[in-house]
Formats: C-alpha cells, structure tokens, sequence
C-alpha cells in the first residue's frame, strides 16, 4: 500500500480535482445551469486545486498537502454544509443564498440520489483523504 501511495496518491487527487473543475464548468458552460453562492465558494476552493496539485507532481513536492489541505478541508465543510441544507437537514432559512439561484434547487439528480452538491462532497472527501495519506505515509518513511 506504502508504494502505491507514493506513486500514485497525487495523481489520483490530481484527476480527482481536474474532473471536478471541468464537470462544474461543463455545468454552467454547456449545460447552462447556474450555481449558487455555495457552489462558488467551493468552486474557489476547488479550481486552484488543479494548478497546486499539478505542480506538486512536477516538482515531486513531498509536502504538497500542506497547501493542498487547507482549500480541501475548506471546500470540504462548505460541501458538507451545501449537503445538509440540500437534504433539508438544515432549513432553509439557514441558507446564505438570498439572490439568485436558491443552494437547495434540484438541478440535477442522478439515480435518485447523485447531486451536484454530493459531487462536490465526494471530489474534496477524496482529495483530502489523499492527502492525509500522503502526510502519513510521508513521515512513516523518514
């Protein structure tokens, strides 16, 4: 597992953050559905992703989940937020969405259940986890 980790963990939070990026603007750019405000603090969250990763695996930075995890972990709880009020675990009025497209509007649902806001919590839960493993796997091997 060590080994696998190493080689590929960063490639794999880096295709996991390039597909994210190109499936939100795929969203709004050809499917022309618009975002809401929490999808475009996580959208900021997520799109440098795709250059830090990438540079990460160029320069074969070691430590590049220290800038990695702050955007991951802050798209990751505006994620998991977008999730609570979208499934109604949190009203409504909780919503900081006052103009424009409501956070809880059903744009897209999937076999039921697979949402844009889901989506979102899947790419930064995947990415953060790699780079917890990353981290870990980093100072196991000092």
């Amino acid at each position: 597992m060590k080994d696998f980790v190493q080689k590929y963990i960063l490639y794999i939070a880096w295709i996991e953050s390039l597909l994210a990026t190109l499936g939100s603007l795929f969203f709004s750019e050809v499917m022309k559905l618009p975002p809401c405000v929490l999808c475009w603090y996580q959208r900021i969250a997520m799109y440098p992703l795709v250059a830090i990763l990438a540079v990460g695996i160029l320069r074969k930075d070691k430590k590049v989940y220290q800038y990695v995890l702050p955007l991951s972990i802050t798209g990751w709880v505006i994620a998991l937020y977008h999730n609570l009020l979208y499934y109604n675990i949190l009203p409504e009025s909780v919503a900081p969405c006052t103009q424009g497209i409501s956070c809880t509007v059903r744009l897209i649902e999937w076999f039921g259940f697979v949402t844009i806001p889901l989506m979102s919590f899947f790419a930064f839960s995947v990415i953060t986890v790699c780079m917890f493993l990353l981290k870990r796997y980093n100072k196991t091997s000092k």
